[in-house]
């Protein structure tokens, strides 16, 4: 089974940056989506950016598609998520998680609704 391990987080004043990292191990799909979510405190969780292994075709939230970037390695086994601009209402703890996708998958719809393995997540806190 897929693995997934986050890393990055951290504390960052107002207006800062911070990158985070998601590395995927074990398991076998043809194709999948990996995609970074976060949930602040007493909030719902909320999908910010999702990748498609095969093709790199990329889908962001609204609210984050100016200050956010998604990226990842050759193998699509590694996934960044770029975080600029950074806002208090950005604290929250940040989460990866994937999904096999089939080739008619919409990526929207599989970042908001599809997402079946979850890593542990990393806390991002933005200080004014």
């Amino acid at each position: 089974e897929v693995q997934l391990q986050a890393s990055g987080g951290g504390l960052v004043q107002v207006g800062g940056s911070l990158r985070l990292s998601c590395a995927a191990s074990g398991g076998a799909f043809d194709d999948y989506a990996i995609g970074w979510f976060r949930q602040a405190p007493d909030k719902e969780r909320e999908a910010l950016s999702c990748i498609r292994r095969s093709d790199h075709t990329t889908y962001y939230a609204d609210s984050v598609r100016d200050r956010f970037s998604i990226s990842s390695d050759i193998t699509g086994k590694t996934v960044w998520l770029q975080m600029n601009s950074l806002k208090p209402s950005d604290t929250a703890v940040y989460y990866c998680a994937a999904a096999a996708v089939a080739e008619d998958s919409p990526l929207a719809l599989m970042c908001n609704y599809g997402m079946s393995l979850w890593g542990k997540g990393t806390q991002v806190t933005v200080s004014s």
